[in-house]
């Protein structure tokens, strides 16, 4: 605070801007934000400033939510908008009351809500599955990073069948992008079918840590295939370990040492999957190789089919940008529901549930034209 002081102190004297931001070392941009701080709010505003958030997306005060839910009890007949006029009543003005749709979805969550008629039963976590036949379960990840003999990094992206541990795809890809992720898990569909469902880790392309649920585009696909998508918890590899000690063996017998280009480290990767899958044996399966236990997925791939909603009033389609338009009203919902059709059902006046396949998403608000995610449909149980 000092050192501003003595800053705003050379400016009142009459010195010019550009010279004392020379002599304090600083940007002419972050000396005009000092002294228009000053004099916006006098020298008390020249001590630092918290850059925690005024609020926390999703997070009440326990008061507030504790509020809520008694008065709930009380007018149980009462919907989240008329319960929010209560609050605005209840609380002092410096208390920020929560918007129609964060009430409603603290309702919900506390069971308080009356269910729907034809509602389904919103998806809730799950633990990871045991895979015990070929198909049950897939896992995936890209392998670490490592340059090739041209300078250039090579990520490869593996698959392997669970149960059998049968690698299914080694593919040499250029990066960890969707693009390339999409091509190369379509490729392998139309050769293997699809599982049931596939594990991954928390990471890019198959999460999206910012994103709604942290689902991504990949991940999305993934369910409307029909094809359950499983996380392990994050910091925890060892709920992969079949996957990852393969990758181990990979790391030791096909990359080191790393072949030129990408088409010959290609082909090193494809004669490590081939002695892999029929040569090697595994002790694990009795001595037997992966080609021995492993048989073709049942499902084929044949695209998506579109969606129907018969529960919903009416179905929405996501735009490229993410978001949904309802009563000339912009919503944003997510990117990486971008193309997706998604059902909705007014609950209360101006509220409406968004569901996407058989999830139910969260809550609009037309007024505060925003979406208030209920919890994560898609997240594992804690171990």
């Amino acid at each position: 605070m000092e050192e501003r002081m003595r800053f705003v102190s050379r400016i009142l004297e009459g010195e010019e801007m550009s010279h004392v931001c020379r002599e304090f070392g600083i940007s002419r941009k972050t000396g005009y934000k000092i002294w228009d701080r000053y004099n916006e709010c006098g020298l008390e505003a020249l001590t630092d400033r918290s850059r925690r958030p005024v609020h926390y997306a999703n997070q009440l005060p326990f008061q507030v939510e504790t509020a809520i839910v008694q008065l709930k009890k009380e007018k149980p007949h009462w919907g989240a908008r008329k319960l929010r006029e209560l609050l605005l009543g209840k609380f002092p003005s410096e208390v920020r009351v929560p918007a129609v749709s964060t009430i409603h979805a603290v309702l919900d969550r506390h069971k308080l809500v009356e269910p729907m008629k034809g509602r389904r039963t919103r998806a809730q976590g799950t633990p990871l599955s045991t895979g015990r036949s070929p198909n049950d379960l897939w896992c995936v990840d890209f392998k670490g990073e490592f340059m090739l003999g041209d300078r250039r990094y090579c990520y490869p992206l593996t698959v392997t069948d669970h149960a059998s541990r049968y690698l299914l795809m080694c593919e040499a890809l250029e990066s960890v992008r969707e693009e390339t992720a999409f091509t190369a898990f379509e490729s392998l569909f139309k050769e293997r079918g699809l599982p049931s469902a596939i594990r991954s880790d928390n990471g890019v392309p198959f999460a999206s840590p910012n994103a709604l649920f942290q689902l991504s585009k990949l991940s999305v696909w993934w369910l409307r295939l029909g094809i359950s998508i499983e996380r392990i918890k994050p910091g925890n590899p060892q709920q992969n370990g079949r996957h990852e000690r393969m990758h181990l063996t990979l790391k030791k017998e096909a990359t080191r040492p790393a072949k030129s280009n990408f088409l010959q480290q290609q082909a090193r990767f494809d004669e490590f999957v081939n002695e892999f899958n029929f040569e090697r044996p595994h002790e694990a399966l009795e001595m037997k190789t992966p080609s021995e236990v492993y048989v073709p997925a049942t499902r084929t791939y044949n695209g998506i089919t579109e969606l129907c909603y018969p529960f919903r009033d009416r179905t929405v389609l996501v735009t490229s940008c993410g978001r949904i338009c309802l009563h000339r009203k912009k919503i944003n919902v997510s990117h990486v529901m971008a193309g997706q059709t998604l059902g909705i059902k007014e609950v209360e006046e101006n509220i409406w549930l968004v569901s996407f396949m058989n999830f139910d998403l969260g809550y609009i608000d037309l007024d505060e034209k925003k979406l208030q995610p209920l919890e994560n449909p898609f997240a594992l149980q804690k171990v």
